[in-house]
This record gives structure tokens, C-alpha cells and sequence, in this order.
């Protein structure tokens, strides 16, 4: 078993660090691994971030506006026909639908009209398509909007 102070790291997993520019006689001395001359030679030299050798940079070529984004706009829950179809013909209002766990608490509802309805049902959201409206009407229902 090995003690915490006799441990030491694999042998030739660790190499020293290069001292470069310490003279001739270390191998690293003169130009200490810069070239000679040259864009990188000279002290101070260093490019800044992002600098992509005189083409435009990527951050130059993104575009600069955000586009909108409308603080008025209103999320509705999603309750589709063919969803309602699922329930017996009867009234259903927003705290049906919400209690039932077809949509979740905090958004308005509103009813599209994917799927068909051949029930009779009194509906209350807060918004329907035209073709929902159409299609619950036509199957002698009513949908009624609450704000």
C-alpha cells in the first residue's frame, strides 16, 4: 500500500518546462523558437482575439440587428378537435380542460379545428379558429369566448 507522501507521477509522463531564450548554449537562445523576423518575431507582437489575418472576423460578418420580438404577443394553450372529440357531448369550459390535464395552468386556451367533432358540445375558451367555430356549430354545438 502506497502512503500519500511516497506518491509521485508515472515515470516519463511529466517533461520539464522549456526555457526558451536563455542563451545559445540551451538550444533555445537567439530567435528563441520565434523565426527571424517576420509578423510574430518582435516582442508586443501578439494578434488580438478573433483576428482572422485581415479577412473580415466572424463577429464583423454576423448580422447586427435582432429582429422583433412583440411584447403584446398572446401564447395560447392548444386544444385541438380532435382532442374534444375524445369526451362525451356535454358543456366543457377552460377549468374543465384544465382540471382534465388537456392544457396546462397559466395560459389562455384556445380551440383549433385539427380533427373532426360529430358531438353536440357547449365549449368556453378564450379563442377559436374559424374553422373550429365552423366545425362545432355544424355539429349543432356552440363555443362561447371569455376574455
Amino acid at each position: 500500500m502506497h502512503m500519500l507522501h511516497t506518491l509521485s507521477p508515472a515515470p516519463g509522463s511529466r517533461s520539464k518546462r522549456i526555457r526558451r531564450g536563455r542563451g545559445s548554449s540551451a538550444g533555445r537562445g537567439t530567435t528563441a523558437g520565434r523565426g527571424t523576423k517576420g509578423q510574430g518575431s518582435r516582442a508586443g507582437s501578439g494578434r488580438k482575439p478573433g483576428f482572422e489575418g485581415g479577412q473580415t472576423p466572424l463577429m464583423m460578418r454576423q448580422p447586427k440587428l435582432g429582429g422583433f420580438r412583440n411584447p403584446k404577443r398572446i401564447e395560447y394553450e392548444v386544444v385541438n378537435l380532435a382532442d374534444i372529440e375524445k369526451l362525451s357531448a356535454g358543456t366543457y369550459s377552460v377549468t374543465d380542460f384544465r382540471s382534465s390535464r388537456m392544457v396546462g395552468n397559466k395560459k389562455p386556451v384556445k380551440l383549433l379545428g385539427r380533427g373532426s367533432v360529430t358531438k353536440k358540445y357547449a365549449l368556453t375558451v378564450h379563442a377559436a379558429s374559424k374553422s373550429a367555430c365552423a366545425a362545432v356549430e355544424k355539429a349543432g354545438g356552440s363555443i362561447t369566448i371569455v376574455k
